[in-house]
């Protein structure tokens, strides 16, 4: 299971943190992942971090949005900094392996203008 949370509300070009904490060991999974979803629209990749550590954050995040880990901790952090109301939208974290795929919960994002 996974279990994100880090969620809240932000005036715009502030920063939050949001973690997904794994149930599982992460190394069990080949890619864990940030989505998001803004009402009306469909569910779009932020930004993700394969088993060997490597990380691709999408074009419309990069150099504001930071994916990482904490092995220790099972955990995927998104680090997100100079927020715009664009980025208000529902993010869920995401772990793919060979034979399971699944999702957290959803933490809301709030970015006021």
């Amino acid at each position: 299971q996974l279990q994100a949370s880090g969620g809240g509300v932000v005036q715009a070009g502030g920063s939050l943190r949001l973690s997904c904490a794994s149930s599982r060991n992460i190394f069990s999974f080949t890619v864990m992942a940030w989505y998001r979803q803004a009402p009306g629209n469909g569910r779009e990749l932020v930004a993700r971090i394969n088993n060997d550590g490597s990380t691709k954050v999408e074009g419309s995040v990069k150099g504001r949005f930071t994916i990482s880990r904490d092995n220790a901790k099972n955990t995927v952090y998104l680090q997100m900094n100079g927020l715009k109301p664009e980025d208000s939208a529902v993010y869920y974290c995401n772990a793919a392996s060979p034979s399971s795929y699944i999702w957290g919960q959803g933490t809301l994002v709030t970015v006021s203008s």
